[in-house]
């Protein structure tokens, strides 16, 4: 949906951490795409720091991005459904052949993959185990979520967590379940913010005024006129029906809504559209390559999710001074807090409409959000912190490596 962040060199606003000893670093996710969307500039930066850094993923030998990014990419037939035994069971070969590379450190993400890459990792003599860390972007077990759904991948991440040395979560709800279920020993819990913004490419002042105008005339959105956007899969967890729903109650009606993104949900939303007489209102746009110009050009940016881990679309509105009004699923009000936007319950589609009406009433108080946002994210979530913290922590990892092996 976004184009990705590129590197950062140099030291952190933080100061320089000391960077851990270049050794091998390997990435894994169940499909490519999160490697690409999230870890490139992670790739980046280590490799010019001596590491080797690989990739392992659905379709990552398919992907030229990521096969420029890393020394290594390789391919793990996984399925995305928990379900698919024999997709899990073709995984775990193909992990086992990628962990002859003998990585120093694997790290983890998404929940499948995690599971696999570490029951790979156990199955390896002791003295050939890598360290592993795990970074959760949201449990996919939560509040509101399904009970069988959620024993299902809380038995997995329990039973997983026993094989991990770092576990990494990023929201409140995700690090008080860690701790309530005990899925990892206390040392071994690590609290970061997320995977981190580029805030110096998502800025405003990146962004060429005739740029927004364009994007404006693109979708046939006058100057002026308040413009809203939703951003994310046309999925059932993003709820973009919520965010149509709830716009057909505002009280504006010059108002427009762009809702960016692809899933099979896009016939469903556009026969809501239709029956709510929306059609000259809302457009459904696609891929966005690069969503900076639309966001940017937006009143406020929508976000009625049931299930986040930190949204990274927020991260990018605010730091692109855009308010934001999200919905309650975890990570949101941690992002958005009292003073970038609003935070309404999941589902309420009357709170969505009348926080988009105070937006459009108030441009004053909303433009104080949008530079609250973007102090946050300067302060709190810069690509540059993170990458310091994962130094840090890929550090202390590769020392506690050593310590065992004397």
């Amino acid at each position: 949906m976004t184009d990705r962040p590129p590197p950062v060199d140099g030291p952190s606003s933080e100061g320089s951490a000391a960077t851990a000893s270049a050794g091998s670093l390997l990435f894994v996710a169940t499909v490519a795409h999160t490697i690409d969307h999230f870890l490139i500039p992670y790739a980046l930066h280590f490799r010019a720091r001596g590491w080797r850094v690989d990739a392992a993923a659905n379709g990552a030998v398919d992907d030229r991005v990521l096969q420029g990014a890393f020394d290594h990419v390789y391919e793990l037939p996984l399925s995305r459904s928990i379900l698919d035994v024999g997709g899990l069971l073709r995984g775990l070969r193909a992990m086992s052949s990628v962990l002859e590379s003998r990585p120093d450190i694997v790290h983890v993400h998404t929940p499948i993959a995690a599971f696999i890459a570490r029951l790979g990792v156990r199955r390896l003599p002791a003295e050939r185990r890598p360290m592993v860390a795990y970074t959760a972007h949201g449990f996919h077990f939560y509040r509101g979520g399904s009970t069988t759904t959620n024993a299902v991948f809380l038995t997995a991440e329990r039973v997983a967590g026993l094989w991990t040395d770092r576990l990494v979560v990023m929201n409140d709800e995700d690090e008080e379940a860690a701790r309530r279920h005990r899925i990892v020993a206390t040392g071994r819990l690590v609290r970061m913010p997320g995977i981190g913004i580029d805030t110096a490419m998502y800025a405003r002042s990146r962004i060429d005024p005739s740029e927004l105008a364009a994007t404006r005339r693109a979708h046939d959105v006058e100057a002026g006129v308040p413009l809203f956007v939703a951003v994310g899969e046309l999925s059932p967890r993003k709820r973009m029906a919520d965010v149509v729903s709830a716009f057909a109650l505002v009280r504006h009606p010059d108002a427009r809504l762009l809702i960016a993104g692809e899933g099979h949900e896009r016939a469903h939303l556009g026969e809501l559209i239709r029956k709510l007489g929306l059609g000259g209102r809302v457009e459904l746009v696609g891929n966005v390559a690069d969503v900076r110009p639309l966001v940017a050009s937006a009143t406020g940016l929508l976000l009625a999710s049931d299930r986040e881990g930190l949204a990274r679309v927020i991260m990018e509105a605010m730091s692109l001074e855009v308010p934001v009004i999200a919905s309650t699923a975890r990570g949101n009000a941690e992002l958005v807090g009292r003073d970038s936007g609003f935070v309404v319950e999941v589902g309420d589609v009357r709170a969505l409409a009348d926080r988009m009406d105070w937006l459009i009433e108030h441009p004053g108080e909303a433009l104080a959000m949008g530079r609250h946002g973007r102090a946050r994210m300067v302060e709190q979530y810069d690509l540059a912190r993170l990458l310091t913290l994962h130094e840090l922590l890929y550090s202390s990892m590769l020392s506690e490596r050593g310590r065992e092996e004397h």
